[in-house]
């Protein structure tokens, strides 16, 4: 008897399902995007889709951390022709040039490699960027897994994984139908400390604060600094966060989810009260439309979304999310408007 996908992905966003249902719908006509552990899509068959490894989701019964299942989403403009194309650091900034001139284009990053640095740092000055949709997320690992497993992408169509490179699934739309990016960032820059750090990069020793130099794991730890906060830079009035992934206390060492940069000023989030109900408030309020979307893994532990849902929308718990450039604690949503 052949499996059918018992949630048929009835959010308009994608649905868990169990390996065996996911290998039927990938073998039918449509363009997919899958998530899961890194074990479980190496036993998906070949196909059109675009993949990296997370364990963590929103589901359509609610947030879920699981290595059993795989999130697949069905992606808007599967009437048309698309590609996939890996991106090294070379070819990177060509990601938006070679995207569809009416439509938008899928990328998936493995956090923590060389492409991932780049495109935090470059992407804003991509030939054709933000003329041309870009969203997507950075494939990662359990958090018990850090330091031991490394985040994968995997290219459906051949089978190829990669640690190093990204892939991008360009999907070009009909002409009465338009991509729409929308970013939920529910944080801004506090009237805190003024911070710049001392060199670029995932992580952190020194920094000045105010203009003094301090030990920046020693500050966080003096202050009591609670990290749930992320610290924001101000790009010309876009607010883009970077996220705490940790403090090697016996290294003196801060690290993030994304680099901070050695020309750019950061100040602490302002903190908010009822971090979840802000999370649901700030959805997209026409969320019929919405095509796809992907959420951050710590707006999922932050905000206690285990079990619980972020309205109709569901999609995976990244490392890093993107809408154009790299974000940090943020939801990014596709949504399909139609002429």
């Amino acid at each position: 008897m052949t499996a059918r996908p018992s949630s048929s992905l009835r959010p308009a966003t994608g649905a868990l399902m169990s390996v065996e249902e996911a290998g039927v719908l990938l073998r039918s006509h449509g363009r997919y995007m899958v998530a899961g552990e890194e074990a479980l899509l190496r036993r998906l068959p070949r196909g059109r889709w675009i993949g990296g490894s997370i364990p963590y989701f929103m589901g359509q019964d609610g947030g879920r951390t699981t290595r059993e299942q795989v999130f697949v989403a069905a992606l808007p403009g599967a009437a048309l022709e698309s590609t996939l194309r890996w991106y090294d650091a070379k070819s990177l900034p060509n990601v938006c040039v070679d995207g569809p001139a009416n439509g938008y284009s899928l990328i998936i990053i493995p956090a923590f490699s060389a492409v991932h640095s780049q495109f935090a740092r470059e992407a804003p000055q991509y030939e054709d960027m933000y003329l041309k949709p870009l969203l997507g997320w950075i494939a990662g690992i359990h958090l018990d897994d850090l330091g031991k497993a490394a985040p994968v992408v995997v290219n459906g169509e051949t089978g190829e994984f990669d640690g190093e490179r990204a892939l991008v699934m360009h999907l070009p739309l009909p002409e009465d139908q338009l991509a729409r990016l929308d970013i939920v960032n529910l944080f801004e820059q506090g009237d805190g400390d003024r911070i710049r750090f001392t060199e670029a990069g995932f992580h952190a020793h020194d920094c000045l604060v105010n203009g003094k130099p301090v030990n920046f794991a020693d500050y966080l730890k003096r202050n009591a600094v609670d990290t749930r906060w992320p610290l924001v830079a101000d790009y010309s009035g876009a607010m883009v966060n970077v996220s705490f992934k940790g403090i090697d206390e016996a290294d003196h060492r801060v690290d993030f989810y994304a680099p901070v940069f050695d020309d750019i000023e950061y100040r602490f989030a302002r903190p908010m009260d009822h971090y979840e109900q802000a999370l649901v408030g700030a959805l997209p309020a026409d969320s019929g439309q919405v095509g796809w979307s992907c959420n951050c893994i710590l707006n999922y532990l932050y905000s206690g979304l285990e079990g619980k849902r972020t309205g109709p929308i569901t999609g995976p718990m990244t490392f890093g999310e993107v809408a154009y450039q790299l974000l940090n604690q943020t939801m990014v949503v596709l949504s399909i408007d139609r002429g």
